[in-house]
């Protein structure tokens, strides 16, 4: 059975795929907009996810671009933050999003982050939102840099 999508006869839930547990860090806006998740992989990095609910829905029944671009801002800002130690405090300055597809309730949404660079001043990184194998936004962000986590 493939884990990312639940049974059609099923009602849509919020459980992640196996590995996934809640975010480790939330807010009242995420709280509303949420549950979201995290998977950590081998090499220390991780990648965030949402199972789209009935509340993440638009007028035509498919993901609201707002919850994915949510989706993005959150784990390219926490994927960035936590490329290096010291964590840096960032603000996001821009996120530029591109659809390229959809997610249906039910669909479970993952975000894939690659982190270019940390500097001084500014950030870099690109995410794709993905259903299954199925790249369905790319976002790229930059972010300001306003100290560092001690």
């Amino acid at each position: 059975m493939d884990e990312s999508r639940p049974p059609a006869s099923d009602p849509p839930v919020s459980d992640p795929p196996a590995g996934y547990k809640p975010l480790f860090r939330t807010s009242p806006f995420l709280d509303h907009n949420g549950p979201f998740f995290y998977r950590e992989n081998a090499d220390g990095t991780f990648v965030v996810g949402l199972r789209i609910q009935p509340k993440h829905a638009n007028a035509r029944g498919v993901a609201h671009g707002g919850i994915l671009m949510t989706l993005c801002d959150i784990s390219l800002g926490y994927r960035t933050t936590r490329s290096q130690t010291p964590s840096p405090l960032i603000v996001t300055a821009s996120v530029k999003t591109d659809f390229a597809g959809s997610a249906k309730i039910g669909d479970w949404v993952e975000a894939h982050v690659d982190v270019h660079k940390v500097g001084g001043r500014l950030a870099f990184a690109n995410c794709y939102l993905k259903v299954g194998e199925e790249r369905i936004v790319h976002a790229s962000a930059v972010f300001a840099r306003t100290g560092d986590r001690s």
